[in-house]
């Protein structure tokens, strides 16, 4: 095969080889809880890592994706013969060279990898070329000739479940991709008990990743052998891999997928993209290795991101804090396709629950297609806007209570274990150590109240899954799988098809071996997510990896010692339970009698060769949700939790907000890499900052309005807070050496803590997110309005006779 091996192949971490001496090994300490630098971290920081357009192919044809000019339109005919007939031209493909469609989701697959018969949005891609160079394939794109009769385009959810709409998919009445009732609980009477019921109502703009690689991918196909290579950006090899047998009708056993380094995902790449499956196509239709890389626009409308989202959320609060009931509706505006969407309006009302005691809830979801790029998964999938309507609402009641907010939330803490009223099981619970924590970083009760006008301090609570408990494609298997190779020369080499994205999973995996074998990480490299060498593994998205695969690898990294401690007890003619393991050296307990680790080595290959062990975990059965439909969303064997204390200044001259400074605790159970794990949480309260006040995705007929990173307003450093981290180690009894998700919790709490800060600063509640400076300028002038009103009203009356 013309491509070359693994592309982000072997991470070491010193030589590996046996002949080193035992002090070198130790220069760098790196067990569990050590701030360990990532183990990528020198390839990354010194330019020698090489991303997907990066890898050195040698001579490629060009790929190149023509897309719809319009939002909604029925294909008539396509006129490929003018593209074909140019020289340098080497393949010409559309929607009928594919086999299937495909979705991320098995029971919502409609989408096609280029579009068959309907056109659902501006920018879907519709015909692909494959040319000698640049200037080839755009002019082969300008050659092609599309028939298309337009159809009625709804770029609003209200607009496509309109009385009378027309289907963007047939089967799909009132254009509804997904409705979900559920109820907990007997909602009217929490409502009854309560001394306070509000209802308001919210607004979320939608939301893009913003990852910094753009998105490409190089596949070689060989036709002699009918053999497929592809090498992308996707932070799901294994579903990548189902896919591309299915749309392109082959046998997945003539398929390797490589993932190289990865320069950010954040949920876009967590669902295979269509421009792989075109790139794919190409190759086999040329008989060659094609390259595709796209744009920044490009990326805006392959999306995916968070969806525009409307919100209405009514709570009832008894006086001591309580909560009696919730009733929460959520509409969001899906886009075009399916991709993650029913899993999304699922997640909105199943975490609900898990992160308070609740009386009762109902929840009413309605997930909408509309003529707009597809949405999907985003960092917090799901539940971010439904945490800012309640976190928001929480608040407002606790004041008009008189509550503080710190002793309403506290007022509904949970014990542990606990299971919530939609049968999510909760093992570890660190939120009463999280609200202490920042309660007193902040200053909250010497400080709130009494700052200046226009400072305020605003608090949120929030929490996340650590991997849903039952993956995307139930097929039986363990959740994850991690091989461990031992040979000759002494290293200890970690297999793993879990993909590491940035977030650090490779140097996890690395520091969980390293303390069961009581190694220095020296010894040990990773190679990862190639489905040649390394075993299936479902993927990096729903901070799955920590838990899960760590727990592989713990598992993996327990039966090689076992391996090694019986070979060091024949060696040394005692039996294995009176071996003292220290990992460069044993003994014999009580005894100057011990090996070192070369010649237990050199024991245990000595009957078999080269050793490879296997690790497996999956979620127990008490932890995948209950029976009644849509249970398994939301379901995790553990959940994070976090607390955070916003501080803002805001300037009601201008609107403009200022973050000054973020105090932030977050459970991850136990922190594998300190290091690390402040660094996610940094990452989730950056990510949220950017939603909260200037992040949205706004459409002109069907466009993006910003599609580039200049008017997309993404934070920059310029606009750094000091961002205060806290871990806080519950020991979850399940996760490896107790660990649990450390990278999306975070992120739902900072909107919240901001919007509440805002208030306490300026006294206006803000309905609509971003809150960015025209919105809040213009609620401060209403308000400005209003006072001036009710000024000349009571002049008026006090005149009066």
């Amino acid at each position: 095969m013309s491509a070359p091996g693994p592309a982000e192949p072997v991470v070491p971490q010193g030589d590996p080889g046996s002949p080193a001496k035992p002090d070198l090994l130790r220069i760098t300490p790196g067990g569990v809880g050590q701030r360990m630098p990532l183990v990528d971290g020198i390839e990354k920081v010194t330019g020698r890592a090489r991303y997907t357009a990066d890898l050195p192919f040698g001579p490629v044809l060009v790929g190149r994706i023509l897309r719809s000019p319009v939002a909604h339109g029925r294909i008539r005919g396509i006129d490929l013969a003018p593209a074909r007939a140019l020289p340098g031209v080497r393949a010409v493909i559309t929607g009928e060279d594919f086999a299937a469609p495909y979705g991320v989701i098995p029971i919502a697959q409609n989408e096609w990898p280029l579009a068959r018969d309907k056109l659902r949005y501006k920018g879907e891609p519709v015909a692909a070329v494959a040319a000698v160079d640049e200037a080839t394939a755009e002019a082969a794109l300008r050659a092609i000739v599309l028939d298309i009769e337009p159809l009625p385009d709804y770029f609003s959810a209200d607009a496509a479940r309109a009385e009378g709409a027309v289907r963007l998919h047939e089967k799909k009445a009132g254009n509804i991709e997904r409705q979900v009732e559920q109820e907990f609980g007997d909602v009217e009477a929490g409502f009854a008990a309560a001394d306070l019921v509000l209802e308001r109502s919210t607004s979320y703009a939608e939301i893009a990743h913003g990852q910094i690689e753009l998105n490409a991918a190089v596949a070689s196909y060989e036709p002699e052998r009918e053999r497929l290579c592809i090498h992308s950006v996707t932070q799901v090899p294994y579903y990548l891999h189902l896919t591309l047998a299915q749309v392109l009708g082959m046998d997945a056993s003539r398929i390797r997928v490589v993932k190289p380094f990865v320069g950010g995902g954040f949920g876009h790449r967590v669902e295979p993209l269509n421009f792989e499956m075109v790139t794919a196509a190409l190759a086999r239709a040329a008989g060659g290795t094609v390259r595709m890389q796209l744009t920044r626009e490009e990326g805006f409308l392959t999306h995916r991101g968070r969806p525009a989202t409307e919100i209405r959320l009514k709570i009832g609060l008894a006086r001591s804090g309580e909560i009696t009931a919730v009733d929460a509706e959520v509409v969001q505006r899906g886009g075009a396709y399916g991709g993650y969407g029913l899993v999304t309006i699922l997640y909105a009302g199943a975490l609900i629950h898990a992160l308070y005691r609740v009386g009762a809830v109902r929840y009413r979801g309605w997930r909408v297609y509309t003529n707009l790029p597809p949405c999907g998964a985003m960092r917090g999938h799901g539940a971010v806007d439904v945490r800012h309507a309640f976190e928001s609402l929480l608040d407002e009641m606790a004041q008009r209570l008189g509550l503080d907010p710190f002793a309403v939330r506290r007022a509904n803490l949970i014990g542990t274990p606990y299971r919530t009223l939609n049968d999510l099981q909760v093992n570890s619970y660190g939120l009463p150590a999280c609200l202490d924590w920042v309660e007193q970083a902040s200053g909250w009760k010497q400080r709130r109240g009494r700052l200046p006008r226009g400072h305020g301090l605003g608090l949120a609570c929030s929490h996340y899954v650590s991997g849903s408990a039952k993956p995307v494609h139930w097929s039986g298997e363990p959740h994850a799988v991690v091989n461990l190779k031992l040979d000759f020369d002494g290293g200890i080499t970690v297999l793993t098809g879990a993909a590491d994205i940035g977030q650090g999973s490779s140097t996890l995996l690395t520091q969980v071996v390293a303390e069961v074998l009581t190694l220095a990480p020296a010894r040990i490299r990773v190679i990862a997510t190639d489905s040649a060498l390394t075993p299936k593994d479902n993927g990096s998205y729903s901070s799955r990896v920590s838990f899960m695969v760590g727990n592989a690898a713990l598992r993996a990294a327990e039966e090689m010692k076992r391996v090694l401690v019986a070979a060091a007890a024949r060696r040394l003619e005692a039996e294995p339970a009176d071996v003292e393991w220290e990992g460069e050296h044993c003994r014999i307990a009580g005894t100057d009698r011990g090996l070192d680790f070369a010649a237990v080595v050199e024991a245990a290959l000595a009957e078999s060769g080269t050793l490879t062990v296997k690790g497996s975990w999956s979620t127990p059965p008490e932890t995948q949700g209950g029976t009644f439909r849509g249970a398994a969303v939301g379901s995790s064997a553990g959940f994070s939790y976090a607390a955070q204390v916003v501080e803002v200044s805001v300037d009601e001259e201008t609107g403009e907000v200022r973050v000054e400074q973020v105090w932030v605790a977050h459970d991850c159970g136990r922190a594998i890499n300190p290091l690390a794990v402040e660094g996610q949480v940094q990452g989730a309260v950056w990510m949220g900052m950017g939603q909260a006040l200037s992040e949205e995705t706004q459409y002109h007929d069907g466009l993006p309005l910003r599609p580039n990173f200049v008017d997309y307003r993404i934070p920059t450093v310029a606009n750094a807070p000091p961002i205060a981290v806290h871990l806080v180690e519950s020991l979850d009894p399940l996760g490896p050496f107790g660990a649990k998700e450390a990278s999306e919790g975070a992120l739902h709490g900072f909107p919240p803590a901001l919007a509440n800060a805002v208030c306490d600063a300026v006294g206006i509640r803000m309905n609509e997110l971003p809150i960015t400076p025209d919105r809040l300028l213009e609620a401060v002038t209403q308000r400005r309005r209003e006072e001036r009103l009710q000024a000349r009203r009571a002049a008026a009356a006090q005149e009066a006779p």
